[in-house]
């Protein structure tokens, strides 16, 4: 069996096994084999196999050999391995393979320069060969790949020649999609009255602010109807498989959130008190009633915009209702940082920042109260 993105196998002899990217042979990988008796014991030779591949990388710049930009990337990669989520780790792995690598992938690390990394930027930007260019948020974030890998390379002792600040993407925030309060009543009104656990997540959601993969995760256990509490520990997603060895292109992951601060504890709201009771499933998903399968969050979305379609209300993905339960707190005088908290944010500028977006209607009462100071009475 093996250990998900990380190549590493149990073989049919009972040892472990692990592979690792230890040189290239025109373009293509050459792989190294370590064993262990143990997972952890395989994954601990193959730690020690790359720290060595690193140390002879560093003798070869002392001796005047640059090495290429593919290669830096690769050892990146794995120096983050340990201190990353993989979620994280795919979507660098992405960006890395559909961008970085084309573009630089067979130049030596030293070779690249400030007006190559500008010209490669306003690529991405405006899109070649008939193409359309990337969102403004995803060119930056090839950049920041770029100037993390820099760091990387400088720490190691390799030449690089290009800055860290010589490209600055301007980006336009987007206006979120937030239900209006009719919007909103129309949505509860038709889940009330067509009861079902797809239903009832989407309730949840949009009285806790809770994201689609903490939903797809949430179990019987995560639930306490007798503190009425909420507890998210875990959140589903799909991410891309690595292992070239596998059948399937992506593999669905549960794990802990991502940051510390999404681990937290929520109050269930009273008006959705009874469907949960009624829903009551020992262990089981939410979404599901059963131990046996889950609902993954690209059909947990595709089924939220069929019944708002159903409700005919305008389309919105699964996420809108983070932002209208966050939009709704405000409206009725949440306090921000209990607010901060139930979201799960690092700080309360986030939550200020990103999804508290005031309505027309509190705009409006806000400036009546304004009128009202100068009311004749």
């Amino acid at each position: 069996m093996a250990r998900k993105g990380e190549n590493i196998f149990k073989r049919k002899d009972g040892r472990w096994e692990a592979r690792y990217i230890k040189g290239r042979n025109d373009g293509k990988a050459v792989y190294g084999y370590v064993f262990g008796k143990s997972y952890t014991e395989a994954k601990k030779k193959k730690i020690q196999a790359i720290t060595l591949l690193t140390q002879e990388f560093k003798i070869s710049v002392t001796q005047g050999e640059q090495p290429g930009m593919r290669d830096i990337c690769e050892l990146w990669m794995e120096d983050l391995k340990p201190v990353c989520k993989k979620s994280t780790l795919a979507r660098y792995h992405t960006q890395i393979q559909n961008h970085i690598i084309p573009e630089f992938g067979d130049r030596k690390i030293n070779e690249i320069f400030n007006d190559d990394i500008i010209s490669f930027s306003r690529r991405l930007l405006s899109g070649t060969n008939g193409e359309n260019g990337l969102a403004p948020k995803t060119v930056s974030d090839i950049i920041s790949r770029l100037k993390s890998i820099r760091r990387f390379a400088l720490a190691h002792g390799y030449a690089v020649r290009y800055t860290s600040d010589c490209v600055a993407i301007p980006q336009k925030a987007k206006p979120l999609r937030v239900l209006t309060f009719s919007e909103e009543e129309k949505l509860f009104r038709y889940l009330k009255a067509n009861p079902s656990l797809t239903g009832l997540g989407i309730l949840v959601c949009l009285f806790t602010g809770i994201r689609i993969g903490e939903l797809c995760a949430l179990t019987w256990c995560d639930i306490s109807l007798e503190e009425r509490q909420f507890y998210i520990r875990h959140t589903m997603q799909r991410l891309p498989n690595r292992d070239s060895n596998a059948s399937a292109k992506t593999y669905i992951e549960i794990a802990e959130p991502k940051s510390e601060c999404s681990v937290r504890t929520i109050p269930i709201p009273g008006n959705i008190m009874e469907e949960l009771q009624a829903a009551y499933a020992t262990e089981a998903y939410l979404l599901t009633g059963t131990t046996q399968w889950y609902i993954e969050p690209r059909t947990m979305e595709n089924r939220f915009k069929k019944i708002l379609k159903e409700c005919g209300i305008a389309d919105a993905n699964f996420h809108t209702l983070r932002h209208t339960f966050a939009t709704r707190c405000v409206e009725v005088g949440f306090d921000i940082k209990t607010l901060s908290e139930i979201l799960g944010h690092a700080n309360i500028n986030i939550t200020l920042n990103r999804y508290v977006h005031p309505t027309m209607r509190l705009k409006r009462e806000n400036m009546d109260k304004l009128s009202d100071l100068f009311a004749v009475r």
